[in-house]
């Protein structure tokens, strides 16, 4: 299949020949890697470092291969480009992580290269989605669509990921490091306190753009909530400071012991006060013309993100209030899935993939090209990936939605969950993953059917549950509202449950409930946890004030009741 690149899209980056060149390059050189390794030429620790520089990973049963959709943002094209891959060269579906990205789970070594090079013809790749280097800068899935944005993210995503692709000091960095971008005046939909760096734009009283900036969040073996390093960052040293940042983790970060090699823990064990005064000297010392941020060239960047060209529309759709008078479970979608836009008459609508007893993230391609072909109808042919698995339409007139959810009806996508108890984050486990200490999957599947009525979704409300299978908490088990991690013990699979996590602006890590439960025991001690706190809490309390009144013991007391 030859993929024709359609006319640009607004709201995406678009290469331009030099891009694409280099990307062709790298293909062919890993070609050429590939084939040694097939031959024998290179031994799997020889090659390691290689594969793993291309996104690939060898895993429990096969190779996996992660691919970099750089924050979230996709053109249609590309959507159905994944699919097809996906189809030739894995089972027919993949998987959306929450580092806004999608990997594909059973990759043969031999075709890795010409799935490289199919990626590289609808200009995507699967460049340091690996490795010690700065990973996916994330940001906001509603960027360039919320009401409450101060400014769009995605641009200054962009120019991180210009900055930092195969950057000669970063390349080899003491461990792996990652970014994200908040632009809410209101909420973090990024998650920022728990990257390495997380910035939250921002602008002052005189109007100018600016940054907070976090440093040495992180979860993993080690959790910690990044602290604030600075209140205000100007734009044009946002390149410089965060420049000043890695150059000193990368001479003071430990490279002894991988288990202290990041950032965090340099944060924590230099002290915050001295981490700072460290930064803030060499971004004395670097500050200049050489890393200054022009203005020109944030605007260049920010013509790609131009909006797309909205109709002028009455701010509500008639059309969609008849049809949520008359359809209930249309009504209900449109409670939870669908969201304010800034542009009078539109709606941004967020595509759960999180179904009763299915799989956090994963999507066939029949489905891949199903949201291709309605973000071609109904939203510029724009699709988000949010770092809690799921997808958006960024863009959806209010008209539209009722013929939408239809659509995303008839191929099993119009799960309204959104936000609530049935939208779980899970790794993929130990049913994929080498590292995994247990299984996440069955866990959040038999979750999901728990929890399935709509009604009692919507009775509980906002609460969270996140699951990882291994402590290196890739489903972001710290920050679950109701968190569950997946330990060994003695060769057996048993699940540990935190209570109160959070990942927004005044983020917090679960504490532990008690001891490690089976499956079973986890799943019903869950359903346990959520009936106490429908039967405790006050009218409109959500579940992690409901937590900080009560404390942790009445839920601990019924979450070990024998039955």
């Amino acid at each position: 299949m030859t993929y024709v690149h359609p006319r640009n899209h607004a709201g995406i980056y678009h290469y331009d020949e030099l891009d694409r060149q280099f990307v062709r390059e790298r293909v062919e050189q890993f070609r050429f890697q590939v084939e040694r390794r097939l031959k024998g030429e290179l031994s799997e620790d020889e090659f390691k470092p290689l594969r793993l520089m291309n996104g690939l990973y060898l895993q429990l049963h096969a190779y996996m291969l992660r691919i970099a959709i750089p924050y979230g943002t996709l053109a249609s094209h590309q959507l159905r480009g994944l699919s097809d891959i996906a189809r030739r060269y894995d089972k027919g579906y993949g998987h959306f992580t929450t580092r806004q990205n999608l990997q594909l789970n059973w990759i043969g070594l031999e075709d890795t290269p010409d799935i490289l090079g199919k990626l590289a013809e609808i200009d995507m790749h699967a460049i340091q989605t690996s490795g010690n280097c700065v990973r996916n800068v994330t940001t906001d899935q509603f960027a360039g669509a919320a009401p409450d944005e101060v400014a769009d993210p995605r641009v200054y995503a962009e120019i991180l990921r210009q900055w930092t692709t195969i950057h000669p000091e970063f390349t080899f960095l003491p461990r792996k490091f990652k970014i994200a971008i908040s632009a809410s005046g209101e909420a973090d939909r990024a998650a920022v306190r728990v990257h390495d760096i997380g910035l939250v734009v921002k602008k002052n009283a005189a109007g100018e753009t600016g940054f907070e900036v976090y440093v040495g969040g992180g979860l993993g073996r080690t959790p910690f909530i990044a602290p604030k390093t600075r209140d205000w960052l100007p734009e044009e040293d946002l390149i410089a400071y965060i420049e000043a940042v890695l150059r000193v983790y990368n001479q003071a970060g430990r490279r002894d012991n991988a288990f202290k090699a990041r950032i965090k823990i340099l944060v924590h064990e230099t002290k915050l006060d001295t981490f700072i005064a460290l930064v803030e000297d060499e971004f004395a010392r670097i500050r200049g013309a050489k890393f200054r941020l022009d203005a020109a060239i944030v605007e260049s960047i920010r013509s790609h993100f131009a909006p797309p060209p909205f109709e002028e529309l009455p701010p509500v759709s008639d059309l969609a209030i008849r049809r949520r008078a008359d359809t209930a479970a249309f009504d209900a979608w449109v409670r939870t899935n669908v969201r304010d836009h800034k542009a009078p008459g539109y709606a941004s609508v967020t595509i759960s993939l999180k179904p009763a007893g299915g799989v956090p993230g994963d999507i066939s391609c029949e489905q891949m090209d199903a949201v291709a072909d309605l973000a071609d109808r109904h939203s510029f042919g724009e699709i988000r990936v949010t770092h809690e698995q799921n997808l958006v339409l960024a863009h959806v007139k209010q008209d539209d939605l009722y013929a939408l959810w239809q659509a995303l009806s008839a191929v099993g996508l119009a799960t309204a969950n959104a936000g609530l108890i049935g939208d779980i984050i899970a790794c993929p486990g130990l049913d994929y993953c080498s590292l995994a200490n247990a299984r996440s999957i069955p866990i959040a599947q038999a979750l999901s059917e728990r929890f399935a009525d709509p009604a009692k979704q919507t009775e509980i409300g906002d609460l969270k549950i996140k699951i990882s299978g291994c402590i290196n908490a890739c489903g972001h088990h710290h920050v679950g509202a109701i968190g569950i991690l997946g330990v060994d013990k003695k060769g057996e699979e048993f699940y540990q449950i935190t209570l109160g996590g959070n990942a927004e602006l005044d983020a917090s890590l679960g504490d532990i409930l008690g001891p490690a439960l089976t499956a079973d025991e986890a799943v019903d001690a869950v359903e346990r946890i959520v009936d106490r706190y429908l039967e405790r809490r006050q009218p409109g309390e959500r579940f992690l004030a409901t937590l900080a009144r009560l404390g942790q013991a009445p839920f601990k007391e019924t979450a070990y009741a024998a039955d």
